[in-house]
């Protein structure tokens, strides 16, 4: 038996950017680069806390991030199974001179969160807002997310892109 030799296969080089273009002459493109590309806009600020059997919220980076003080009023609101928290002179809650929020408990049994429980806090500093959500609230938001996010193709699916199982 003789020995052949391949001869190496070596791809061409490509200027610099060519590789983009290349794909885009395809038809094809990257949808995660394009996710990857868009920068963050706002200046929310997030944190995750834990309520005790109090209705007690602690996220000093939230709470300090609005600069809210012992003495402040405030409005508490139950809207779409998020908690809506503002300063409001005229509002029926005070925030203590701890650095936590203070859910009441009528509002607590009505979303059905209960001691231990998670949640998501955003603090919109320009808004003077605090949006505590529920991770039922966040199930949701996450869910409508990702079913708005589409594949380029009809071959291509969540799993081959390397999305969920």
């Amino acid at each position: 038996m003789t020995e052949r030799k391949i001869a190496p296969l070596v791809p061409p080089a490509l200027a610099r950017g060519s590789g983009s273009r290349l794909l885009a002459g395809r038809g094809a493109q990257l949808p995660v680069g394009e996710l990857l590309a868009r920068p963050r806009a706002g200046s929310l600020v997030y944190g995750m806390g834990h309520l005790d059997a109090d209705g007690r919220l602690s996220n000093r980076s939230t709470i300090d991030t609005l600069g809210w003080a012992a003495g402040d009023c405030l409005n508490i609101a139950l809207v779409s199974g998020s908690v809506v928290v503002h300063r409001d002179p005229t509002g029926a809650f005070t925030m203590g001179t701890k650095p936590y929020l203070v859910l009441p408990a009528a509002l607590r049994r009505r979303n059905g969160l209960g001691a231990r429980d998670l949640v998501l806090v955003a603090a919109d500093p320009n808004h003077d807002v605090l949006v505590v959500h529920p991770l039922t609230a966040l199930d949701t938001m996450i869910t409508s997310y990702h079913a708005s996010l589409t594949t380029v193709g009809s071959s291509e699916s969540p799993a081959a892109v390397g999305g969920a199982r």
